[in-house]
């Protein structure tokens, strides 16, 4: 069962690994030709218009801040070769600091050499949800550029409630693995009822879980924290290279310091001035896109379980549907140890996993045809697994919980209400016929949250800020690229880089480019022309 939005980028291992590092909530990408999620008519540019623009805050620091930008960092080792980590503490409550402290998993590794170190570059994979310590220590710290990692000490902290930094959890194995299961697609008034008990169920885990820091995992909460760590590790201004929702997340620090922003990469750009209901409809279409351009491939090869060559993409949508269907009353055994067989939902979501990286379009056509050729969708699963992060014992990691924590608590619930999605399906079936309505309804997720939005749709125009570099892809499925277009042009200094292709993110996928692009503004601090684009 997806959440609200899930964006995140890891790249490591194997392609289901790549891959899982960001999805989680719901959602939350992707666009193209001219659909909801291409080039913004009227309705889009009323909406972006009509958004407030974030305020910063004041250039001084508070006096009662003072004890937390002034700590110092007891740095150990990780039980990682080469890297170093320490725990940092921030205020739970900016409002009423004196209310008690939340503690951050920090870990860098230092800059190798040769040349003159320029600073730290904080690095986040995005989610919200995904581990940033993770993502230093298994890709950014030993697979960034080698030019880049022996200029800069290479630093994460997983932002609060995340992974190591006091992680909200709020279902076990077991129960994870049945939310997983739960029909997203119902039928009638009882499937409906038992979709709006697991929201129910999976929200008052994490209410009981997490009580106090639930109010207070705000993506303005986390970027005040990134700011904290800044001074504590020295820095005057914040180098950074967010990706996917790590993009909102550098997009805010940037919108509250402007004054204290250095260069800051932006890759799978997040829009911050559509409300929910609008990114998840945007996103809806951005992996139907992602599957037309995966279909396309597809039918020309001879193990396509889509169809054959002249098969359209449309056709290859609809029987995948059609196979979504079957799935929906007869589950295809799964050999797991846990008992599961693979349901429409976890199939969906398997699916769903390989839109992220076009390195998995061939795991993904081995694992259709064992489902639908073979009678066994172990492969799927897999693919579903890695999407969660479910380890083959059963244990999952927090990505799905913070997922919906931040997110349900940045923007007011996408609907109020089952009734609300019925009647606002065709406009996401519209957006996919292939997701459309298995996405409609996992927006529903945050109307049952037990704490009240604190956020809404704003702009971000970080006015004083140096060149910020914003970077889409044109076909990425969880970020549309119109999110990225949005982006630069609300941004005071936004330069936009466009990567024509597939995946999601565009920084170190092969394309050289985009690499040089970002080296050079990394390294220099010289902006690629705005508008620029690449293969």
């Amino acid at each position: 069962m997806h959440t609200r939005r899930s964006l995140r980028r890891t790249r490591t291992g194997t392609a289901a690994t790549r891959i899982a590092s960001l999805l989680a909530a719901l959602l939350v990408t992707a666009c193209s030709s001219q659909s909801p999620s291409s080039s913004a008519g009227p309705a889009a540019e009323t909406t972006r218009t009509a958004a407030p623009a974030l305020a910063a805050l004041p250039r001084s620091t508070p006096s009662v801040l003072a004890p937390y930008y002034g700590q110092k960092l007891r740095w150990r080792d990780c039980g990682v070769p080469g890297f170093q980590c320490a725990t940092m503490r921030a205020p739970l409550d900016y409002a009423k600091p004196s209310e008690g402290d939340v503690r951050l998993a920090v870990a860098r590794k230092k800059a190798t050499g040769p040349g003159e170190r320029l600073g730290s570059l904080l690095v986040n994979p995005g989610g919200p949800g995904g581990s940033a310590v993770g993502y230093l220590q298994q890709y950014a710290g030993i697979g960034y550029p080698a030019q880049v990692r022996a200029r800069y000490d290479m630093v994460a902290v997983d932002p609060r409630g995340v992974a190591r930094s006091e992680p909200v959890e709020c279902l076990d194995g077991p129960k994870m693995d049945a939310y997983t299961q739960t029909d997203v697609t119902p039928d009638d008034a009882k499937e409906t009822d038992g979709l709006v008990d697991a929201y129910k169920r999976f929200a008052e885990g994490c209410r009981a879980d997490a009580p106090k820091l639930l109010s207070h995992v705000s993506t303005v909460e986390a970027a005040r924290d990134m700011d904290i760590l800044r001074a504590v590790l020295g820095d005057r201004k914040l180098t950074y290279v967010g990706a996917s929702y790590g993009t909102l997340l550098g997009a805010t620090y940037a919108g509250l310091f402007p004054d204290r922003a250095g260069r800051l990469v932006l890759d799978g750009a997040m829009d911050p001035s559509l409300p929910a209901r609008r990114l998840n409809q945007e996103q809806t279409a951005g992996f139907e896109t992602a599957f037309r351009s995966f279909a396309e491939d597809c039918v020309r090869r001879a193990d396509c379980p889509l169809g054959g060559q002249g098969t359209t993409p449309a056709r290859a949508g609809r029987n995948l549907k059609a196979f979504f269907d079957r799935l929906d009353t007869r589950p295809v055994p799964a050999d797991d140890t846990a008992g599961r067989g693979l349901t429409e939902s976890l199939a969906t979501t398997g699916v769903i996993t390989a839109m992220y990286d076009e390195g998995a379009w061939q795991q993904l056509r081995e694992a259709l045809t064992s489902a639908m050729k073979r009678n066994d969708g172990a492969a799927l699963l897999t693919l579903s697994d890695s999407y969660y992060e479910r380890d083959p014992g059963g244990r999952y990691s927090n990505l799905m919980s913070a997922n919906a924590a931040v997110n349900c608590l940045d923007l007011p619930a996408a609907f109020a209400s089952p009734e609300e999605v019925r009647k606002a399906l065709p406009a996401f079936e519209k957006a996919s016929p292939v997701f459309g309505e298995s996405l409609a309804w996992a927006s529903l997720n945050c109307a049952y949250w037990p704490v009240k939005p604190t956020g809404e749709p704003h702009r971000i125009q970080a006015q004083g800020a140096p060149p910020i570099l914003v970077v889409g892809t044109t076909r990425d499925p969880a970020t549309p690229y119109r999110w990225a277009r949005s982006l630069a042009g609300q941004l005071s200094s936004g330069h936009l880089l466009t990567y024509d292709g597939d995946g999601h993110t565009a920084y170190g996928r092969g394309s050289s480019c985009i690499d040089s692009a970002i080296n050079a503004y990394l390294l220099r601090g010289t902006a690629p022309a705005d508008g620029k684009r690449c293969s």
